[in-house]
């Protein structure tokens, strides 16, 4: 048996996180010391180890509760787990989709900064248009929307 910081530097897991899967029931409130010391014991470790690993996938902390209750009925068949981890899978690949879209865009408005003057960056031209309501601008016109020098309202300073 052993502390809850130990149980913390055992399993990589912040002590406040491990009160809050505690409160929260992804692990049971473990039996106290006369001085109201929580002791954990190699079930907990595995128990915060396997929610450690899982929440390091993505998944959120109702899908760990039902990967954890799945685990818990070994005659139950693996298609749930399967269908749980596919659904995370097909989560991630939107999120990388969409940070490729992302990181296209931050390359393109990169490459227009010419490395003068703020009252001529077009980065920031690029973001202010945006912005202004630019937002219901489909990611196609987003990507070839290329700030020019002399369009848009005047900036205080420029002729």
């Amino acid at each position: 048996m052993f502390t809850i910081g130990t149980l913390s530097k055992r399993t990589g897991v912040n002590i406040e996180t491990i009160r809050y899967y505690e409160r929260t029931g992804l692990i049971d409130a473990p039996p106290r010391t006369a001085s109201k010391r929580r002791l954990f014991d190699d079930n907990a470790v595995r128990r915060l180890s396997f929610i450690r690993h899982a929440r390091e996938l993505g998944f959120d902390v109702p899908t760990v509760r039902a990967l954890l209750a799945l685990q818990s009925s070994p005659e139950a068949s693996c298609g749930d787990v399967t269908r749980l981890a596919s659904a995370q899978l097909h989560a991630v690949e939107t999120r990388i989709a969409r940070l490729q879209v992302l990181e296209v865009e931050l390359n393109r408005i990169i490459r227009h900064c010419a490395g003068g003057k703020m009252a001529d960056c077009r980065i920031i031209e690029a973001l202010t248009a945006h912005e202004l309501g630019d937002r219901h601008l489909s990611r196609k016109s987003l990507s070839t929307f290329t700030p020019h020098a002399k369009s848009g309202p005047k900036r205080p300073g420029r002729a």
